[in-house]
Order: C-alpha cells, then sequence, then structure tokens
C-alpha cells in the first residue's frame, strides 16, 4: 500500500507558525492533485487546501491568508506553510494525493500539530 511521507508538526503556541512537509512517490506527484487535509476526533477529515499539477490552489475558508500551499516540482514535494495558527488549528494533518486519471487518492499517515500555550 503506498503511503505518503510527511514531516513536520508538534506543538506551536497560538500566532505561531511551522510547516508540513509531504514527498508523494514521483509518479503518482507528477500526475496528482496534492493537498493537505486535517481530522479531530469527532468530526469528518476535512480539506485544508489542495494544489493542481498546473499550481492552482484552493484553500478552506478557515484558512485563507494564514495557510499557503505549493509544490516543489523539482523535489517533487509540497509544502504547507501556517502561519497566525489558533487553537482551533489543532488536528491531526494528513497529506493527500489524488491522481488526476485513476482518481485513486493516496494518504499519508498523519502529522499532529498542537495549538497551546
Amino acid at each position: 500500500q503506498i503511503q505518503l511521507a510527511e514531516s513536520g508538526g508538534g506543538l506551536v503556541q497560538p500566532g505561531g507558525s511551522q510547516n508540513l512537509l509531504c514527498k508523494p512517490p514521483g509518479n503518482i506527484f507528477r500526475m496528482s492533485t496534492a493537498g493537505w487535509y486535517r481530522e479531530v476526533p469527532g468530526k469528518a477529515r476535512e480539506m485544508v487546501a489542495t494544489m493542481t499539477i498546473g499550481n492552482v490552489a484552493n484553500y478552506a475558508d478557515s484558512v485563507k491568508g494564514r495557510f499557503t500551499i505549493s509544490r516543489d516540482e523539482r523535489k517533487e514535494t509540497v509544502l504547507l506553510q501556517m502561519s497566525s495558527l489558533e487553537a482551533e488549528d489543532t488536528a491531526v494533518y494528513y497529506c493527500s494525493a489524488k491522481h488526476i486519471l485513476t482518481e485513486a487518492t493516496y494518504w499519508g499517515q498523519g502529522v499532529q500539530v498542537t495549538v497551546s500555550s
């Protein structure tokens, strides 16, 4: 089973910043819309940000202006830069890659982000 490699996460104070990095396998990265989702206990997993192969970004309203997603074609990575973090951003964050042809979706194992003083 293919799982995406994630790094980053941890404890950060309110108002702080944190980056999450995802590295899908190259053959998947090149053919997928990549993104980040998050999940808190008792709630459905929600989209945070996605970016297409053509570098079109989409953000959840709750993170617009605070989070930035980007793709590095050379390194084949997806970066989520988070700033002005709030307690409500506390969640397990999952990297995803959805193949544009097969529509198969691949996930990372999840990284915990905790915003607390």
